[in-house]
């Protein structure tokens, strides 16, 4: 690990819990960071801060920025409120926080309560960038409101306040409740498990449909099972299992060149063929861009053998995202540059709205 120390020139944005910052590095050169104020403490220009600077020089996927570590001379109180979990557990900035699940919640008695899913649809995902897409597609084919849960998983980043998709989409009206589980922090729950999530978001939120996935990035070895999406395998367990109806996104591209995510990638290949007890429900589009090459992909995996493959009809995927004000790129490329991920990615949020209305219906 690499640590500098900086002086702080601006504080370029701020929202809850999270600063950008530009700082001077002793070379003299304007670099950015980021504070998480939940750790550090609110940042001001001109306050010497210590800077980690590992990920920027190994040049790794965390956006190109420095994260500050501390203020030096001052000291950041954060031990304040209620609660007894520990976050980032037995490391320097291991900090309390009130877990949904503990006596002291107020929705204790609610999880303690807590029997099932009663076939709530759960959309599980694998990349942060999935998540604006799946709620675009679900809004648009219900057509109605409803209450959205977004559980953010510790398999990439943990802050979730450094997604500004989840701030974009709160906004908008697209999300209503967070709930960061395992050492993910920062939702408007804390849950100390994925399971206890689920719970929570039927039980505390009343929610219409939850959307699991990790928070921005995602770990990846080039190897088989070293990647953290491997998490959507029990994931899709534990919502089958708690009786929800379990939506699988595929991660497709023809836009990749790494041959290993070209097609159907090997990440879900390897969970949803191999992997997973789940038969989840997968939305497949039946037309549009790239249709030939989806369809050959298809035939040529075992997602239909091994789960509920379901025809969606995709309307128009950029008409739909410019009709929520979203801009969304994945792995750089938007909806134009990489038709087939956000095709595939947007039917699993049309297939939730029509799992949805058909329960609907039946209970009517």
């Amino acid at each position: 690990m690499t640590v500098v120390k900086a002086r702080v020139e601006d504080v370029i944005m701020q929202r809850a819990g999270i600063q950008e910052l530009q700082v001077r590095m002793d070379t003299g050169n304007l670099e950015k960071a980021v504070a998480y104020t939940d750790l550090t403490g609110p940042v001001t220009a001109d306050d010497e801060v210590w800077l980690n600077t590992t990920a920027v020089q190994l040049g790794l996927g965390t956006g190109g920025v420095h994260f500050v570590q501390s203020i030096v001379g001052k000291e950041a109180c954060l031990a304040e409120g209620p609660g007894h979990i520990m976050k980032l557990r037995y490391t320097p900035w291991q900090f309390k926080c009130l877990a949904v699940e503990e006596p002291d919640s107020p929705h204790h008695e609610a999880l303690l309560n807590f029997t099932s899913l009663a076939g709530m649809p759960v959309i599980v995902a694998t990349l942060h960038s999935m998540l604006p897409v799946v709620l675009a597609g679900f809004h648009h084919r219900l057509g109605r409101p409803a209450v959205v849960v977004y559980i953010m998983t510790d398999g990439a980043a943990l802050p979730l306040a450094f997604s500004r998709a989840v701030a974009e989409l709160k906004d908008k009206g697209l999300l209503n409740m967070t709930i960061t589980a395992g050492h993910a922090f920062g939702g408007d729950l804390e849950a100390i498990t994925v399971p206890s999530a689920l719970a929570a978001a039927k039980a505390v939120a009343g929610a219409d449909l939850a959307v699991i996935a990790m928070g921005p990035g995602i770990v990846g070895s080039g190897t088989k099972y070293g990647f953290t999406g491997l998490e959507q395998a029990h994931h899709l367990e534990d919502v089958e299992r708690l009786g929800g109806k379990a939506i699988a996104v595929p991660r497709v591209s023809f836009a990749d060149p790494r041959e290993r995510h070209r097609g159907l990638s090997h990440h879900s290949r390897t969970v949803l063929e191999e992997l997973t007890y789940a038969r989840a429900w997968i939305g497949w589009p039946r037309a549009g861009a790239e249709q030939d090459m989806l369809e050959r992909e298809l035939a040529g995996s075992r997602l239909a053998e091994r789960h509920r493959v379901c025809p969606v009809d995709l309307p128009d995927v950029g008409e739909v995202l410019a009709s929520y004000g979203l801009r969304v790129t994945t792995m750089g490329r938007d909806y134009r540059q990489d038709p087939a991920f956000f095709a595939v990615t947007m039917a699993a949020g049309i297939l939730a709205a029509e799992i949805l209305e058909q329960s609907a219906k039946e209970e009517g």
